[in-house]
């Protein structure tokens, strides 16, 4: 019967798509006489800066397809603020790859790699969502799992890293690094380091899974997967890129060419300004410092805990009750915050706090806390 839904449409693996379930209390928090405060989601709110906007608009008369390996001018960008930015050192240029947002590679990963339901992708306890929504696109199996001894004799195919993490905020120590990187080159699986938080730390100091102190300067197996999202407010523009072991590049450059999975010219030109240039940077950092420093106080006077947090946009926070009950409860004062479970069921007491609000709107919730 035309338009009936056939029993194995893609959309049949997938969960319900966690914030529509968010309505109740966004109207809650809408209600409130000065409106809504959104901490639920972490989107820039910043302008992005006017070199990088140039850069877009400076590029918007090429008429030509763009290149699915990026211009020799980004990936030279890329390699270069990853070794200034984050000490990545010994990475060439056709081991980079520009990708259409970093959400956009780890939705498709897993299928780009050629997974399928042979194979276990295993991912954090606590994690993005779309980690579990790649594998299910794959039809691969999965496993939640923050510790080696949990994956016990199996061998998964992809094992992915999230340091600094969403929602927590945990940055994953040297040992830990090294040793997953290890477990992993023994048995033939590709770690995958999810990094789009890396240039946001506060009381810890984050590695890539490609620091040379990490892998010992051999990329083999590892990608890491950054974002101008964050660190640039380009959220709006869908710009990020994978960098790591050149075969597993390749692989992904050859797939992304016959999909078409390209990142448009003007946003190339757009990124290469943005990681040539680092006092922007610096400035964004700062500023959610700033914010960061004025609702952290605020959080933890009102009676909540604040876990890990050390890192990323976020305070993961607990009132010890059910993350729902929280949410209400600060839906009552006009805040809107994420409940916890939408990363896993140990998120189930606690609640995910953006940094990503302006000054005004960030004063606003820490007078509504007291």
């Amino acid at each position: 019967m035309p338009g009936r839904a056939h029993p194995n449409r893609v959309s049949a693996r997938l969960p319900v798509f966690p914030w529509d379930t968010l309505a109740e209390a966004t109207a809650t928090a809408w209600a409130h006489p000065d409106g809504i405060v959104d901490l639920s989601v972490g989107t820039p709110v910043d302008p992005v800066a006017p070199l990088i906007q140039q850069a877009l608009a400076g590029a918007g008369f090429e008429p030509g397809y763009p290149t699915t390996a990026g211009t020799a001018a980004l990936r030279a960008a890329i390699v270069g603020s990853l070794a200034r930015r984050y000490g990545i050192t010994g990475l060439p240029e056709d081991a980079v790859l520009p990708v259409i947002g970093t959400k956009e590679l780890i939705a498709w990963l897993p299928t780009l790699l050629g997974l399928g339901a042979a194979d276990l992708v295993v991912v954090p306890e606590l994690a993005y969502p779309t980690y579990d929504v790649g594998a299910r696109l794959a039809g691969t199996r999965v496993l939640a799992a923050d510790s080696l001894t949990q994956i016990g004799p199996q061998r998964p195919a992809l094992l992915y890293l999230n340091s600094p993490a969403n929602p927590t905020g945990r940055v994953l120590g040297i040992d830990h690094l090294r040793k997953v990187v290890g477990w992993a080159r023994e048995r033939g699986v590709i770690v995958a380091s999810d990094e789009c938080y890396l240039g946001l730390a506060w009381d810890a100091e984050p590695l890539s899974v490609l620091h040379p102190s990490v892998c010992d300067g051999d990329h083999t197996g590892l990608l890491a997967i950054h974002s101008l999202s964050k660190t640039s407010s380009l959220a709006g523009y869908r710009a990020g890129f994978v960098a790591g072991d050149r075969a597993l590049v390749a692989e992904l450059l050859a797939v992304r060419k016959h999909a078409g999975m390209i990142v448009p010219t003007p946003v190339q030109a757009a990124m290469v300004a943005a990681l040539d240039d680092d006092e922007h940077e610096v400035l964004q950092r700062q500023r959610y410092a700033a914010r960061r420093a004025r609702l952290l106080p605020a959080v933890t006077a009102a009676g909540f805990t604040v876990d890990h947090s050390e890192a990323g946009l976020y305070l993961w926070a607990s009132r010890d009750e059910p993350c729902r009950d929280t949410v209400d409860w600060l839906a009552a004062r006009g805040i809107l915050a994420a409940p916890g479970e939408f990363y896993g069921p140990r998120g189930a007491r606690h609640v995910r706090m953006a940094l990503t609000a302006t000054d005004q709107r960030i004063d606003a919730a820490v007078a509504r806390l007291v």
